[in-house]
């Protein structure tokens, strides 16, 4: 069964740090560009960074670039977001995908993605 599965979610005060991480199992990622993606109530999805399939190449959102730093590690089929200087508006549900794309690109438009975790909370309040 393929399958992504996300975790380092949590409560954190601002200012703070995070780190997620986006575990497969049932499929190698070598061939896969991820993506994170985050969802805050009454809001629409939105992507927040993505990585190349070897890890080349790297994109981020506006509002997170300078405080989020994606990573992959091929050997544990493992990407990583390290989130620091959280803010309050960072909250939202975090949900890592793969795609398919042994390219050197990736993408933060979601319905590209082929398989999707089931999220983790990052909430950021005081």
């Amino acid at each position: 069964q393929l399958q992504l599965v996300e975790s380092g979610g949590g409560l954190v005060q601002p200012g703070g740090s995070l780190r997620l991480s986006c575990a497969a199992s049932g499929f190698t990622l070598d061939y896969y560009a991820i993506g994170w993606f985050r969802q805050a109530p009454g809001k629409e999805r939105e992507g927040v960074s993505c990585i190349s399939f070897d890890g080349g190449i790297t994109n981020y959102a506006d509002s997170v670039k300078g405080r989020f730093t994606i990573s992959r590690d091929n050997a544990k089929n493992t990407v990583y977001l390290q989130m620091n200087s959280l803010k309050p508006e960072d909250t939202a549900v975090y949900y890592c995908a793969a795609l398919v794309l042994v390219q050197a690109m990736c993408v933060m438009t979601g319905y590209e993605y082929d398989y999707w975790g089931q999220g983790t909370q990052v909430t950021v309040s005081s």
